[in-house]
């Protein structure tokens, strides 16, 4: 599988606290950028815009402390790979929805410490969201 390299660091700081504050400033830049619900623009989807809607949803409901951090760590780099790669994803298509397919791309920091980014996508209303950044 190939995978993304991005220029964008990991968010430094050890709690979750420090994480998120690096987390919804590169947010905020974001948010700005449009009227409405935040998006960006990704080259891999033809320009398509992927909103954040489901991200933070899906990232406060994690009970583990630990486990938002390691994720949270990981946005910027997740932004970047959304927004730039050209690489093909794995696609999956969910057995109890087959209105909505899943990829899920690979990406490198600048560490080359290896993640993944899952996007979903609905395809009736052809609307596309970022669901999810990992960690190997």
């Amino acid at each position: 599988m190939k995978f993304y390299k991005t220029k964008a660091k990991k968010i430094p700081g050890t709690s979750f606290s420090e994480v998120n504050k690096g987390a919804q400033r590169i947010f905020k830049n974001i948010k700005r950028q449009s009227k409405r619900n935040p998006y960006v623009k990704s080259v891999y989807f033809r320009k398509e815009k992927v909103f954040f809607n489901i991200f933070w949803s899906h990232l406060y409901e994690k009970q583990n402390l630990n486990d938002k951090t390691r994720r949270l760590k990981y946005f910027a780099c997740a932004v970047e790979l959304i927004q730039k790669t050209t690489h093909e994803p794995e696609q999956r298509k969910p057995l109890e929805d087959k209105n909505v397919v899943l990829y899920r791309f690979a990406g490198a920091t600048n560490n080359n410490e290896l993640f993944f980014v899952q996007i979903k996508e609905d395809l009736k209303t052809k609307k596309k969201y970022f669901i999810s950044v990992f960690p190997e």
